[in-house]
């Protein structure tokens, strides 16, 4: 696949990322472990926010540059506003299960950033080879198409079925299976993942939670990586557009955590998001949706569901 974007573009967008990772994890790191409060979270959520519209204003005045043509910029601009729009609300859903990973572990508050910060590195990974392989199954078999549309659209119901109900971690398969692999110490010793016990070396709590938030990271990549391909394939906003979403995860993270039960409906939302965009996918051939409608449609079914979501309480939704 070809991109519409410039060679330095590329070489700008690894040098924010670059610059993004130092500072969580050199700058940051000699915070300490801290916990991170409501204040420090919308601070940084907000920068990551505008760093990234800064980017892709800087990528309408490349392309426009390039081309020539504002109509052009204008509509990859818009791609990449939308891929990011629909990739930062799917990491939402991200976050409620890092929560409940987090609540079933007691993970001290001062322990999580660190867990998220390797979280992130995983998640960036993962999304760049998927992105590189779902754009090369894309160039050769147009089918695939219809493939991911349907496996959103199976996604969003299945999510939809499973919105407001209690998850149970001790069934979980993955988290069964790692702990017959691996003792596991029942108390944590700081940030290390593995400790001395009884003369023996064996895992620590926290070292189950980075496993479950890289297991999650697979998962989610393969639900969110599909629907920004029902956007756009040019590979440059599809992977700058997932890996911005990504950036600002760790700051999100925290803010939504402080008033995660006010959006009790917001799985509800989503999952009428990942409707709407497998269905786009299924349709593209007989109908192609513009981007402005996607965006605006997927605006609105967020912002209907929030505005619910702060107009009912959880034990009221629950009951329907």
């Amino acid at each position: 696949m070809q991109s519409i974007a410039p060679l330095w573009l590329w070489f700008v967008f690894v040098v924010i990322v670059l610059a993004a990772l130092f500072v969580d994890f050199v700058v940051l790191k000699k915070q300490g472990a801290h916990e991170v409060g409501v204040k420090e979270a919308l601070n940084w959520s907000l920068i990551w926010v505008a760093i990234s519209f800064l980017f892709n204003g800087l990528f309408w005045w490349a392309v426009k540059d390039t081309t020539g043509d504002v109509a052009v910029a204008n509509t990859k601009a818009l791609e990449f506003l939308t891929g990011y729009l629909i990739e930062k609300s799917l990491a939402v859903d991200n976050i409620f299960v890092f929560l409940m990973i987090f609540t079933y572990f007691a993970v001290p508050p001062a322990y999580q950033k660190r867990v998220l910060m390797i979280g992130i590195i995983g998640a960036i990974v993962l999304r760049s080879i998927m992105i590189l392989v779902g754009g090369w199954l894309l160039a050769q078999f147009h089918w695939i198409l219809y493939v991911f549309g349907a496996f959103l659209v199976l996604t969003g119901v299945k999510m939809w079925w499973a919105a407001g109900k209690e998850a149970d971690l001790d069934e979980n398969p993955a988290l069964k299976l790692l702990r017959k692999i691996l003792p596991v110490s029942q108390n944590f010793d700081g940030e290390k993942f593995f400790t001395m016990e009884n003369g023996k070396k064996i895992a620590t709590p926290l070292l189950m939670v980075i496993c479950l938030v890289g297991l999650t990271d697979v998962i989610f990549a393969v639900d969110s990586i599909p629907a920004i391909f029902a956007i756009t394939t040019d590979p440059f906003i599809v992977l700058t557009s997932n890996v911005f979403a990504i950036l600002g995860l760790r700051a999100m993270f925290f803010l939504l955590q402080a008033v995660a039960s006010r959006f009790h409906l917001l799985n509800y939302g989503l999952a009428v998001v990942l409707v709407f965009i497998g269905t786009k996918m299924m349709i593209i051939d007989i109908y192609k949706i513009p981007v402005a409608i996607s965006l605006g449609v997927v605006v609105a079914i967020l912002a209907v569901t929030m505005f619910l979501s702060m107009r009912t309480s959880p034990h009221q939704s629950s009951k329907h």
